[in-house]
């Protein structure tokens, strides 16, 4: 991938970059597959065996059969399916949901939302460490859970859920109860994790594909209620006319990343090693990432600056991370105040996110920067 060696992006769990051969394989995609494939013709024919090959590739990284695969625009879009689409079709005996508490705006808001509707829901704090007690969430499952959803790997700081063990102890204390995971910051940077979980949601922009694609695991003979009508593409579950050009991006952005997995994850461990060494000589600074979070996202507290004071003196030196997760735009970190740390601490934490093709002058600007800043900015009192 080219790589901009005056540009320091490390903000990659907010969007990736889009690797040029993945434009490329779109662009050929808009001109050549043009037609609608549906259509019952030559041209809508190759349209909807380019939407198979794509689907193929999704499924081969996650372990599933093409089947169980459905494209839709995004992950929020399908988490949104996944969750109210669960919970809808098991209102008739359970209205109890399970919630992690430390889940994206498209996990959150969609479960309070059915809590306004009439469902009972229970969101499960992580602990001061980040980590989610899978066990303990487990426990709280009874004869009137219709659902249980957790993110395998938190965005805010790169925290992993064991939600193989979650779903297994779910299904243990109530088999119809539905199991669901926010995969879009694991796929592909950590073992795909489906054993016992009924939906998984991936997106495009995460893995260096563009915005505007994601896509949606639903294990074989598994129902959810569509919250959508129309023509029937997608087996009715996200229907309208499917996006082909971005769901070859995303078949080979899959690919792409499966094929070069062991030396980018290779690579993305070493940065992060160099990264936390250099955070923790800085004065001041606390880590809030786990130990055992997945390398490509660290999130630290400078304690003594705030967040954007510090992200607007960086962006002057071409070092670009975030406050926290792209969608809240700003506003305080829900996942660190659930872990319980201060206001302090939340005002002042930085997410600073790693991809295959970060270097490690990426991260030597970034340490400088950060040195800097500590040293010349005014400090909070």
């Amino acid at each position: 991938m080219l790589h901009d060696e005056t540009l320091h992006y490390l903000d990659n769990a907010a969007t990736t970059r889009v690797d040029p051969a993945v434009a490329d394989a779109i662009r050929a995609a808009m001109t050549d597959l043009w037609a609608n494939p549906s259509a019952l013709y030559t041209p809508g024919l190759q349209a909807q065996q380019a939407l198979g090959k794509a689907r193929a590739q999704v499924a081969k990284t996650l372990g599933c059969t093409p089947g169980e695969v459905y494209f839709t625009a995004c992950g929020s879009e399908s988490n949104n399916l996944a969750l109210r689409g669960a919970a809808v079709a098991r209102r008739g005996w359970g209205r109890k949901i399970l919630c992690s508490g430390y889940e994206h705006p498209s996990a959150a808001l969609p479960v309070e939302q059915l809590g306004k509707e009439g469902f009972e829901v229970d969101f499960v704090p992580p602990g001061p460490d980040g980590r989610i007690d899978v066990a303990a969430m487990a426990d709280r499952v009874d004869k009137g859970t219709c659902l249980v959803t957790c993110m395998q790997v938190n965005n805010e700081t790169g925290a992993v859920a064991d939600v193989e063990t979650l779903a297994r102890l779910t299904k243990e204390r109530n088999p119809r109860t539905a199991v669901h995971v926010d995969g879009v910051q694991a796929w592909l940077r950590v073992p795909a994790a489906l054993a016992g979980v009924d939906s998984f949601t991936v997106s495009g922009h995460k893995v260096h594909a563009p915005k505007g694609i994601g896509a949606l695991y639903l294990r074989k003979g598994y129902h959810i209620e569509p919250p959508y009508l129309g023509g029937g593409q997608e087996k009715g579950i996200r229907p309208g006319t499917e996006n082909v050009p971005y769901a070859v991006g995303l078949g080979e952005a899959a690919r792409l990343m499966a094929a070069n997995s062991r030396e980018r994850k290779a690579r993305v461990a070493a940065l992060n090693a160099r990264l936390r060494q250099g955070v923790t000589a800085l004065p001041e600074v606390t880590v809030n990432s786990p130990d055992d979070a997945v390398p490509e996202i660290l999130n630290i507290s400078l304690n003594v600056i705030r967040s954007e004071t510090m992200l607007h003196f960086l962006e002057q030196r071409r070092v670009y991370v975030s406050s926290g997760s792209a969608c809240s735009k700003g506003a305080a970190s829900h996942t660190l105040a659930a872990m319980g740390l201060s206001a302090r601490a939340i005002d002042t934490a930085l997410r600073i996110s790693l991809c295959g093709d970060n270097t490690e002058q990426d991260i030597d600007e970034l340490l400088t920067g950060l040195s800097d800043g500590l040293a010349k900015l005014a400090r909070l009192r």
